[in-house]
Parts: C-alpha cells; sequence; structure tokens
C-alpha cells in the first residue's frame, strides 16, 4: 500500500462510525418536522395569547402577571420531554405496558372523587396535589387510544384475520366504556372527546360499518336517556339553553358565549395589534386562558391570525392523517387515526363554542389552551405520532393495513 492510501485509510473514520451517523441520518429523516414545528409553532402562540390573557388580572395570577407565562412555557418544556420520551421508546415497545398505562389513568380518574378530587366550574375532573391541579381524564384519552388499538390490532397484525372480529370489538367496546361511564355525568366534554375518538377508531380499524353505526345510535339514546332521567347538573342544562338561545339571557347562562362572540367580531380582520384588545384587557371574556383562548386570537390577531391557527391545526391534522395512511400495520394506524379524531373533534369543539355554534362544553383548544394536563397528552399524542412515522421504511408511500381499512371496509 502506498504511503498516500496509509495516510487515507489513518484519516478514514471506522466503520462503525459511518454506520452510527448513517442511522442518526435515518432517524432525523424520519422525523416528521413539518408536524413536529406546526405543534411546537401553536404551542408557543398559545404561550403568547396565554400572556396577553391573563397580564392584568392579578386576581388569579397572585400580582405576578407572568405566572401564566411561565408555568405554561414549563407546561411546554415538559409535553416535548415527554414527547422525546415516547419517540425513544416506541409505540410497539409501549405495547406490552399498555394495560398498566390504561389502570393507572382509570385510577386517577376514580380518585377525583377521593378527598383528593377538587372541583372546578361545576366539573369534580380534576386532583389536586401539592398545590397542582391534574386533569385525569386528558390521559385517558391516550390510554383509550392505546388501549382500542391494542385490541383490535391483535389477531389482525398476527395474520390471523383481514379484519378485527367480533370478539375483539365488544371487547375493545366494553374497555372503552370504563372510562366514558366515570366521566359521563359530570364531564360531557370529556365524554364527548372519548365517543368520538372511539368512532374514529372503529372505522379506521376496517371494523364493520354496522358497529360505527350502532355506536352513533347508543350515544344518542344515551344522551336522551340522562336528559330524561335528569342526571345533568344545572349549570350542564344552562350551557345547553345559551347554546339555543345566547340573547335569551346574555348576562346570566348567554354571558359566555355573547362576550366570546364580540370579542371575536372586534377583530375585524387585522386585529387590534397583540396585548390591544379591549375585551381582554378588561377581563370581559370569562376562562379566556383555558377554554376561551381562541377570542384572544380572534380580537388581537383578527381573522388572518385565528385564520392562521386554523391552518395550523390543519397542517398537524393532515400530517397526522398522512403518518396513518402510510403505517403498515393496524396498531399503528389505529393508534394515530385516533390521535386525528381526538385533536380534529376537541379543535372544532372548542373553536365552535367560540364563535357561538356549538355549546358550550369545557374543552380545551390542543396545544393553546392553559393547563398542563392537556399540554402533557398532546404532546404525547405527538410524540406517538412521530414513532408510527419513525418505524415505517422510508419508501412507503401508502401502507397496507391502513389500505385495507380505508378501502377495503365491509358493511355487513
Amino acid at each position: 500500500m502506498s504511503t498516500r492510501n496509509l495516510t487515507i485509510a489513518r484519516l478514514a473514520p471506522p466503520k462503525s462510525a459511518w454506520r452510527r451517523l448513517a442511522a442518526r441520518d435515518s432517524l432525523v429523516r424520519r422525523i416528521d418536522w413539518v408536524l413536529l414545528l406546526a405543534a411546537l409553532a401553536l404551542s408557543g402562540l398559545g404561550i403568547v395569547l396565554i400572556y396577553s390573557a391573563t397580564r392584568n388580572r392579578t386576581g388569579i395570577t397572585g400580582g405576578d402577571p407572568q405566572f401564566f407565562l411561565i408555568r405554561q412555557t414549563i407546561n411546554l418544556a415538559i409535553g416535548v420531554a415527554l414527547a422525546v420520551g415516547v419517540m425513544w421508546l416506541g409505540h410497539q415497545r409501549l405495547r406490552s405496558f399498555v394495560p398498566v398505562f390504561f389502570a393507572l389513568s382509570l385510577g386517577a380518574m376514580l380518585l377525583v372523587f377521593s378527598p383528593l378530587g377538587t372541583e372546578i366550574n361545576g366539573q369534580r375532573a380534576w386532583l389536586s396535589i401539592g398545590g397542582y391541579t391534574l386533569q385525569p381524564g386528558e390521559f385517558a384519552k391516550v390510554a383509550v387510544v392505546l388501549g382500542l388499538a391494542v385490541i383490535l390490532a391483535d389477531q389482525v397484525d398476527a395474520g390471523d384475520r383481514e379484519f378485527p372480529g367480533t370478539k375483539a370489538i365488544l371487547q375493545a367496546l366494553g374497555l372503552a366504556a370504563i372510562p366514558l361511564a366515570v366521566v359521563v355525568v359530570d364531564d360531557m366534554g370529556m365524554a364527548m372527546v372519548l365517543s368520538v375518538i372511539v368512532l374514529g377508531i372503529l372505522l379506521a380499524s376496517g371494523s364493520p360499518l354496522r358497529w360505527s353505526l350502532g355506536l352513533i345510535a347508543a350515544g344518542i339514546a344515551a344522551a336522551v336517556l340522562v336528559w330524561l332521567l335528569g342526571l345533568l347538573d344545572s349549570y350542564q342544562i344552562d350551557r345547553f339553553a345559551a347554546f339555543a338561545d345566547p340573547s335569551r339571557d346574555p348576562s346570566g347562562v348567554g354571558y359566555n358565549t355573547n362576550q366570546a362572540r364580540i370579542a371575536i367580531g372586534t377583530g375585524r380582520v387585522w386585529g387590534s395589534g397583540l396585548f390591544n384588545g379591549t375585551q381582554t384587557t378588561g377581563q370581559f371574556v370569562p376562562e379566556q386562558h383555558t377554554d376561551f383562548i381562541f377570542t384572544v386570537a380572534g380580537e388581537e390577531l383578527g381573522f388572518v391570525g385565528a385564520g392562521g391557527i386554523i391552518l395550523l391545526i390543519g397542517v398537524v391534522l393532515w400530517r397526522a392523517l398522512r403518518i396513518a395512511r402510510e403505517s403498515t400495520d393496524l396498531y399503528s394506524t389505529v393508534i394515530a387515526a385516533g390521535i386525528v379524531a381526538w385533536l380534529a373533534f376537541q379543535c372544532f369543539e372548542n373553536i365552535g363554542m367560540a364563535l357561538g355554534i356549538m355549546p358550550v362544553a369545557g374543552i380545551p383548544l390542543p396545544f393553546l389552551s392553559y393547563g398542563g394536563t392537556a399540554m402533557f397528552a398532546v404532546w404525547i399524542a405527538v410524540g406517538l405520532l412521530q414513532s408510527v412515522r419513525m418505524k415505517r421504511p422510508l419508501s412507503v408511500t401508502a401502507a397496507p393495513a391502513a389500505g385495507r381499512a380505508a378501502r377495503a371496509m365491509p358493511v355487513r
């Protein structure tokens, strides 16, 4: 070997280093950067809007105008860390831990009826631990998505069946019924989200259409029964009454909806400018940093800014749908589809109630509303979506499992 070749050989990195570099490059390419950046943009905008809504509310910030700003920034950091942890572990590795996670989520939901539980705005759905409040129902969304994915995909991914069988569907519905039974009376918003998740998962799994139609019929029947039996609290009845006729009691039950619509309407096309909204500064909209965060965007950023937020939400949903379509096993497809159903319905309901086209249900706007548990849950969902994408081959353009579910869904 010549001296020149020896020199090149010494300077060249070992083969193991090349393998590590190739693996790192492959990992970077597998991450859905569009989804990640859109989720980060929404979360960052949410922090700014929360600060605008709370900087003058010294009564709820303890005199510190930056209280919620700092809290939500920490929540976002923890949420991103959870997403990275889920990506590192992988959704396939988490599969064996789903029963434990589901049991822990259900146990936390039941704890809200213990002395640790606390009531906020008429709903007993929070745990108060060490000065911090947690909403276990947020983690139940993740648990239901993973739990149903495991049950419905078990035999299909093993190659024993093309679509989930009757037994698997009944087991999945029975599993989902447990957290639904816990929240259906006291937290109608959470019950609505969980129901939509189950419906979306059934449709994506390729289950016979009669099951989805039956679920819709059962949901309508259950809602009518709850109403007839008088199981709704007065505040829940007032919310539906305000939705049906917001002008009936503008200073009472219709106050939230009317003020929200006024705030959004005053923003017009370009908005009044960040931190310059009269409705926001005057604290006219209740719960503006949580359930009605979209009104801050409507007033201060106008139609353009609010439309930009909806566009970013659309990007997140588009990338999630693409991940579901390109996944190569039913377990992964169902996870992604369940997350799409969850985020799509929750965004529609939250923005809809701010516009007055949906009843007030106490549902936060994903990525934007203030709340630690809600932020943790949506970023766990982002981590799951990234994990699903990272596990599929780079050359995949259409997943067989997703294709079977979408193209050959039987109607029987």
